[in-house]
């Protein structure tokens, strides 16, 4: 009877041993008991009415920021600032264009909304005789001084938009703040860019003729702050031609109401769980989605009406925020090998600015992240699926392969080359300081008329989610996130990418 009795005892913790084996491999890990429901919540709260389109610098930005960093609290994350717990404060300061401005060189007159944009500076009146002093740029490094031999005190500089050998308007665009710096110190009385790069006068127009956010990445001088400041969009080679033969410069006026700033401040979210390996727990995985969106009303861009003006940004990117929030769970109930640091971030919309905010003021060293897996999109278009953006290039294609499978989703490589979505979203702003990245998005194909029915239009609602779906795509992130923590050997960029230098010198390798 006793033998009986230990058989049958044996044969029962044997099979609840197999049938928990069994269990363990259909459920390796949280990501697969992540609930529908719980997601749901979290989407239908970030992108509801109450938030009004989460705009960075609004009480509603900041709001769906305590959200996420009290998710982070309850999972156990850590806090990754020393001083703000969970938030990165970022020193925005907002800027609204002045009412009235104008310039005239010579016998051509130029009009705020028109021709010409003001930048920045104080309200001023302006006549004095203009100079021309080339891109108005000093570099000691090159020897470059357009200012050389001009005496431009007490006078109005033009100058060429960009800087002597700049890749694209971007270089242009950065160069803005020690342009306005050199010509202050040189004793200007204003200084007037002529728009010269391969980009579109009227969407620069646009953009910066209406109450926007920066960041000055440098401390500027109150005399350089104070000084009007404006481009304008002049294609006439003769009046550039006249005013750089002019020995004594031509007439010229700024009349100006003034730029009015006041801070507004915002903040990235960011937390860290420590890894579970005690030699890999040294190197980071970095997950990153952005929370903004657009606003309401004109602030977002789209077509709205008087019965909706709210531009929800569920898919973009209330999805990729949740699903940070989800993996930030799993991780902290199971953590990978490597530590995860869990960075959401403000100001994408604006022009990827939380991202490059702590890309330049990182919280732990870049040197020791060793991949950034971001999640951003416009919507999808094929729920069998999610995109991939970046696939191929960082060795981590298997991960991702075998973290979409077990959701029996497929990968779509790279799609929409034509719009080059790599470097439009979060990741490059840590791919090009050499950390290999990726975007995760949902299923797109391209930008098809299902994405533009929703991409920044107030119809992007709660309501319009397929949350299997959803629920799918957020396991998938978690659980790509998990598999590369855990990979065996750091990911890296393929041998000819364009990133692949910046990797070799931030990880200090040949």
């Amino acid at each position: 009877m006793k033998n009986i009795l230990l058989f049958v005892f044996i044969l029962t913790i044997s099979f609840s041993s197999l049938l928990a084996q069994k269990e363990n491999q259909r459920q390796p890990s949280p990501e697969f008991n992540l609930e529908k429901t719980e997601l749901e919540a979290h989407l239908r709260f970030l992108a509801s009415d109450e938030l009004q389109g989460r705009r960075t610098g609004t009480v509603f930005n900041n709001i769906a920021a305590r959200y996420i960093a009290e998710k982070l609290r309850e999972y156990g994350v850590q806090p990754a600032v020393n001083n703000e717990g969970y938030f990165q404060k970022m020193p925005f300061v907002k800027k609204t264009p002045p009412k009235n401005a104008s310039f005239s060189l010579g016998e051509t007159n130029y009009q705020m909304g028109d021709d010409l944009v003001m930048l920045s500076g104080d309200a001023a009146e302006i006549e004095a005789k203009a100079v021309f002093a080339g891109s108005g740029w000093i570099d000691e490094n090159t020897g470059q001084d357009d200012y050389e031999n001009l005496d431009v005190k007490g006078r109005i500089v033009v100058v060429l938009s960009g800087i002597p050998n700049g890749k694209g308007p971007f270089s242009a665009f950065e160069a803005m703040p020690k342009k306005r710096e050199i010509a202050a110190e040189k004793g200007a009385a204003g200084l007037i860019e002529i728009y010269q790069i391969k980009f579109p006068w009227s969407y620069f127009k646009r953009f910066m003729n209406r109450e926007r956010l920066t960041i000055e990445k440098q401390k500027s001088s109150a005399a350089a702050k104070a000084l009007p400041y404006g481009w304008i969009n002049e294609g006439s080679k003769e009046l550039l031609a006249a005013l750089n033969k002019s020995k004594k410069g031509l007439d010229a006026k700024i009349s100006s109401s003034g730029i009015q700033t006041e801070p507004a401040p915002s903040y990235n979210v960011a937390g860290v769980i420590p890894g579970s390996d005690p030699e890999l727990r040294e190197e980071f995985i970095l997950l990153s989605a952005h929370f903004d969106h657009v606003g309401t009303g004109r602030d977002g861009g789209g077509r709205f009406t008087a019965q909706d003006s709210i531009f929800n940004g569920t898919r973009d990117n209330g999805m990729g925020t949740v699903a940070l929030i989800a993996a930030a769970k799993s991780m902290a109930k199971a953590p990978p090998k490597r530590s995860v640091i869990i960075l959401a971030v403000t100001g994408e919309e604006i022009g990827l600015l939380g991202s490059a905010y702590y890309a330049e003021n990182p919280l732990f060293p870049l040197e020791k992240t060793v991949f950034n897996l971001n999640t951003d999109g416009a919507g999808y278009d094929d729920i069998s699926a999610v995109s991939i953006t970046g696939y191929g290039r960082t060795g981590t294609d298997a991960q991702v392969d075998l973290a979409t499978k077990a959701f029996e989703l497929n990968v779509i490589q790279n799609p929409a080359p034509e719009q080059n979505l790599y470097d439009r979203s979060d990741n490059v702003s840590f791919a090009q300081l050499g950390i290999p990245a990726i975007c995760f998005s949902p299923g797109t194909t391209g930008f098809s008329e299902e994405i533009q029915k929703y991409y920044h239009q107030v119809s992007d609602n709660p309501d319009s989610i397929d949350y299997d779906y959803f629920l799918k795509f957020c396991q998938a992130f978690a659980y790509s996130a998990r598999l590369i923590g855990d990979m065996g050997s750091r990911p890296i960029w393929t041998e000819g990418d364009k990133y692949e230098e910046a990797g070799k010198e931030l990880y200090k390798k040949p």
